[in-house]
Order: C-alpha cells, then structure tokens, then sequence
C-alpha cells in the first residue's frame, strides 16, 4: 500500500483535519502539533484526545499513516546552549503530545549551526540532543528530514543524517523522512530513471531504507542545487511528474505516509487521485 495525503491546518482542532483529509481521498496526513513559530503546546483535555482517537480510528487513520511535524524554532544543533535547552525542551512537550494522542512519529528538521560552530560539531549536538529527548519520552520515532540546505542548516547530505543517526542511542526509535523538494534543491537529481535509482541506492548505502519513515512529496520552485526551500505543485517545478511515477512504482516506499505539502491547496484532490492512479500492481523494484 502507498499511503498518501496533504499537510492539513489544524485551525479548528485535530479533529476538523482528520475530516478534511477524509474529504480528500487521502490516505495520510500530516499535519503540525501546535502552531510552527510558538515554542509551548498548548494543553488539551482528555475528550480531545478521545475524539481525536475516535475519528482516526472511523476513518482508518492508524498511526502509521500520521506524520506530524514539529515547530520551525526547534533547532537541536544550536549553538548557544540557553537555546540549545529550549529547543530541547519544546520538543520534548511535542513527542509528549504525540504520545498523548497514540501517535507513532514526529518530523523534524535536525538543526542549523548559525555560523557560529562547526557542522561537526553541530551535528554532534543534533545527535545529543535526540538521545537526550529520546531518554525523557517513550515509543515515539524521531524522524529527521533532510533539508535543502537553505542558510546554515544542516542534513541536505545523506552522510549528515547518517552522522546523526550513528550517534543515537536507541536506534528504534530513530528514522529518516525524504523531501523530494529539498532532495532536488540540495544537489541530488532524481528527474530520470537512471539518476533516480543512483540517488536512492546511495540513500540505501549510506542510510538505509530501515530507517525511512515517511516522504514529504513536493516539486520544487527552484533549480537542482539551488539551495532553497521552495515548494511547488507536482509537475509545475524543475522537478516534473516523472520522479513521482517512479515513488509510487517503487516497492521500497510501501506502507510510509507520504505526504504532499504543496503549495496549491486546491490542487490537492488532483495530486492525490494522479498519485495513485500510478500505483501499479506490480512494482518495478523488486
């Protein structure tokens, strides 16, 4: 099964999501736990977590089919350590709300040296502070996405999430999400077949496919090797629709949330419907 949905506001609860994506055909969701640019989580009460619950479960929602992202001001490599702590911190109240809500995985961005440390030593904090989170919480994935390598942010190369995840204590409870936008944008192409296969089968050997947890599905505004995070509809960026035929022909991406963050929102029923109307009943990577 390919498991595949939008990133859905939660203006109006968890709950109105939920729907939402029901609406949608969609057979994931992803969405953020409280608002992105606000450090706490707000508390909510034993009959929103119930009817979160309850809705997920009436509408086939298991938690394998959720991935949620965590703020934008989390930064697990910062150098200033007042900072360092706070980032800490807010997520470790985000994979507690997760647990709250029986939920398998949180996403996000590993973290940015600021110019002010070295990426060794960043990344060596990014990891101490997933062990630090992951000995304060329970059963929650740590899922780090690669990013595009936009200002000083580090895991737009496979050997920094590698890096990462050799540090790790816990290696259960640790996992990876694949951003096509920020995969393109960081320098690795995968617009045709061949190039596509070589991405993936270095992804395999410097990762591994044990650890992908989940794919975040956008074409990207900008060209390969841009650096920037921009998204774009499917097949209206540098992109193009043939990187998303060869995904969900691909049986290394079965049962995984993949989860369109688009920026059309109106675009979203199409995507979802041309998404799977590429699933073939055979896959070509067996």
């Amino acid at each position: 099964m390919k498991y595949i949905g939008p990133h859905i506001s939660i203006s109006g609860g968890l709950s109105i999501a939920v729907k939402k994506a029901y609406t949608l055909k969609a057979t994931a969701i992803g969405f953020f736990i409280k608002n992105p640019l606000r450090w706490n989580v707000p508390k909510i009460n034993e009959e929103q977590i119930k009817n979160f619950k309850n809705i997920c479960r009436k509408y086939k929602y298991s938690s394998k089919k959720i991935l949620p992202h965590s703020g934008f001001l989390i930064n697990l490599g910062h150098p200033n350590k007042e900072m360092l702590d706070k980032s800490r911190q807010s997520l470790i109240q985000e994979v507690k709300r997760c647990e709250e809500l029986g939920l398998k995985f949180i996403n996000f961005h590993p973290g940015s040296h600021l110019n002010k440390i070295s990426k060794k030593q960043c990344l060596k904090n990014i990891s101490q502070s997933i062990n630090y989170i992951l000995n304060r919480t329970k059963n929650v994935i740590l899922v780090l996405e690669n990013t595009s390598g936009q200002g000083t942010n580090l895991g737009y190369r496979f050997e920094h999430l590698s890096d990462i995840i050799n540090r790790i204590e816990d290696k259960n409870r640790i996992g990876v999400c694949i951003d096509t936008c920020h995969l393109f944008s960081s320098g690795y192409e995968i617009r045709d077949f061949s190039s596509y296969l070589k991405t993936f089968n270095i992804f395999e050997k410097i990762i591994g496919f044990k650890y992908l947890k989940g794919l975040h599905i956008n074409d990207s505004k900008n060209i390969l090797n841009s650096r920037k995070d921009r998204h774009e509809n499917l097949g209206l960026g540098y992109i193009g629709k043939n990187l998303f035929k060869f995904i969900m022909q691909d049986i290394r991406f079965q049962n995984k949330p993949m989860i369109l963050e688009t920026i059309n929102h109106n675009l979203w029923i199409k995507e979802i419907s041309w998404l799977k109307s590429k699933i073939l009943s055979k896959n070509f990577y067996e």
